[in-house]
């Protein structure tokens, strides 16, 4: 037995399960946190909504300016050992962002969409690698950590950042913990890190996913459904607040379109598992995104039905996306070309979001044009996941 057989029994499994589980409520709760506390942070700095919206879309921009390298990472240094210092990236980014200038603020979120466009990358391998039989499930079992971490920092963001003496500065360094438990728990790994030049992909795998048309719905897809949820999720509290709620009200309702986010992992890890096809999925949860963001811009008084459905919708959209990664891969190195880039392309995409949101917000007025932006974009989905689900692979 190798050392990775041996400690891949069956505690090895749970630790390295567990190890995962805590990455996972690191991938976008550093970024989500920060949503609640934009007003504070514009009425404080003096910055514009536009400017507001970078500091959403600058992880995206580092998701895909990384991405197309995290592939190589685990080439060299093995998959454990790239995740870990992804994690310390991340964990660097959190701490210069709540040091206090804005210049640290904007560089500090750069940093840390760095260090997450490596983990975004990878997992998937990782999953498609060491549990070949339980992909769909774990993905929605590291969807559903990822929504409960980002409703727990989302609803506690405003009363962290009002506790006497404190600031949203303190709220933001709060997220800290997230980084340093999954570091903890995932050095273990590092001494059984496998053999580098196993886990990445070659350039013929790499040539082989960028032309593919399967390759490109299941990117146009995953692109689309980040492009909705960043925009959403970055300006939501804004949206609620222009709507007529109070701003610690709109943190609450923030933390339960995260919290629904979370939802989707629980049912739809298995049952995607044994669907060979996942067309109708696809364009069930495209709709039900849309009809939240419609019944948002017509209808905002009944704010928490449309937040908890658009946190279902885009949640179980971002479990099948990703599930799309690995199922759609006959093998880990295939996985990880595939999500290199689905992440680079769909992130180029899904940057251009938030600033776009403020900058028509701040020429109109309002978030009536982004919301319906959204909502076409959103139909644009149905039509990508109904190809993308098709029952085939690369």
């Amino acid at each position: 037995m190798t050392v990775r057989e041996v400690v891949r029994t069956s505690s090895g499994q749970g630790l390295l399960v567990f190890g995962i589980l805590l990455i996972a409520s690191t991938l976008r709760t550093p970024i989500t946190s920060v949503a609640p506390m934009l007003g504070m942070i514009r009425e404080n700095s003096g910055i514009s909504a536009a400017e507001a919206g970078v500091l959403t879309t600058l992880p995206l921009l580092a998701f895909a300016a990384i991405s197309p390298f995290a592939a190589g990472l685990a080439r060299r240094y093995g998959i454990e050992k790239s995740l870990f210092g992804a994690l310390l990236v991340v964990a660097a980014g959190i701490a210069l962002r709540s040091t206090g200038p804005i210049w640290a603020l904007f560089l500090g979120t750069g940093t840390l969409g760095a260090g997450i466009a490596v983990a975004n990358v990878l997992l998937p391998s990782l999953l498609k690698r060491d549990f070949p039989n339980r992909v769909a499930g774990l993905t929605g079992a590291y969807a559903i950590a990822s929504g409960l971490a980002q409703a727990l920092a989302s609803t506690a963001a405003i009363p962290l950042a009002q506790l006497p003496g404190s600031s949203w500065h303190l709220s933001l360094a709060c997220t800290l913990i997230f980084p340093v438990a999954a570091l903890i728990v995932w050095a273990p790994q590092l001494q059984l890190s496998s053999a580098p030049e196993r886990e990445a992909s070659s350039t013929h795998d790499r040539g082989r996913i960028w032309r593919s048309a399967l390759a490109w719905q299941v990117t146009g897809f995953l692109g689309l459904t980040s492009l909705v949820f960043y925009v959403i999720v970055g300006w939501l509290p804004s949206i609620l607040a222009e709507a007529g709620y109070p701003v610690a009200t709109a943190g609450s309702l923030h933390g339960l379109s995260q919290l629904a986010i979370a939802i989707p992992g629980l049912l739809l890890g298995a049952a995607v598992k044994r669907m060979k096809d996942q067309r109708a999925l696809a364009v069930g949860v495209s709709l039900t995104t849309c009809l939240s963001l419609l019944g948002l811009w017509q209808l905002p008084a009944l704010a928490a039905l449309w937040v908890a459905l658009f946190g279902f919708g885009a949640g179980a959209a971002f479990v099948l996306g990703l599930s799309f990664v690995s199922l759609k891969a006959s093998n880990s190195q295939e996985a990880a070309a595939l999500s290199g880039m689905a992440q680079c392309l769909g992130y180029s995409l899904a940057a251009a979001g938030p600033p776009l949101a403020g900058l028509t917000h701040d020429a109109t007025g309002t978030w009536s044009f982004a919301l319906a932006a959204c909502a076409i974009a959103t139909l644009l989905m149905a039509v990508l996941g109904s190809l993308a689900g098709r029952a085939k692979t690369i």
